[in-house]
């Protein structure tokens, strides 16, 4: 029985495939090093400014990096992602049920998408505001409202307020409200 060309070759990478699927799981694991370690002391602790924080690589340099920020807009954004991971959970646990329908699943995803879509908006407006020239900002988007707070030093007018709202606006164009909040900074 003669084989075409096209088959041998399918059975060759098929075959090739399956030898380093093999080698694959049954090598050992390599693991890589190259993690930066964090040094904290214990007295030190993040104020309200701004904290800076030593890193040592596995060279033995030294790399100081600005982490601008507050402990309660930490806090919140936290617990923002906390329970939007809780959400996606739930919709995974979904999403993996048998007895679903296809359309139902579609809207499941749908919302998944969703989720992670205002999670990146809310980012790149966090990245945006601050680049405006405040200490820090939380921005959380639900549904068809966005709630902005701003930690400034500088004199908070209703100018700025309007020119945080046009940014929102132009970043999430399905909004129809959008209040921002002002918080002095320390």
């Amino acid at each position: 029985m003669l084989l075409k060309k096209q088959t041998v070759w399918l059975l060759t990478m098929l075959s090739l495939v399956v030898v380093l699927s093999v080698y694959y799981i049954t090598s050992p694991e390599q693991k890589s090093n190259d993690l930066a370690a964090v040094q904290q002391n214990p007295k030190d602790q993040m104020d309200q400014k701004q904290a800076k924080t030593k890193t040592q690589t596995k060279d033995g340099k030294t790399v100081v990096s600005s982490i601008a920020g507050d402990a309660a807009f930490e806090e919140l954004r936290m617990k923002l992602e906390d329970a939007r991971s809780e959400e996606k959970e739930k919709l995974t646990a979904t999403l993996a049920s048998t007895d679903l329908t296809p359309d139902e699943r579609s809207k499941a995803k749908d919302q998944m998408d969703k989720l992670t879509q205002t999670a990146q908006q809310e980012e790149i407006l966090e990245t945006l505001i601050k680049a405006m020239g405040y200490d820090d900002v939380l921005v959380r988007a639900n549904g068809e409202k966005v709630n902005v707070t701003v930690k400034s030093k500088k004199k908070h007018s209703a100018a700025e307020a309007n020119k945080i709202i046009k940014e929102v606006k132009k970043e999430i164009g399905d909004t129809n409200f959008v209040a921002v909040t002002f918080q002095p900074a320390k």
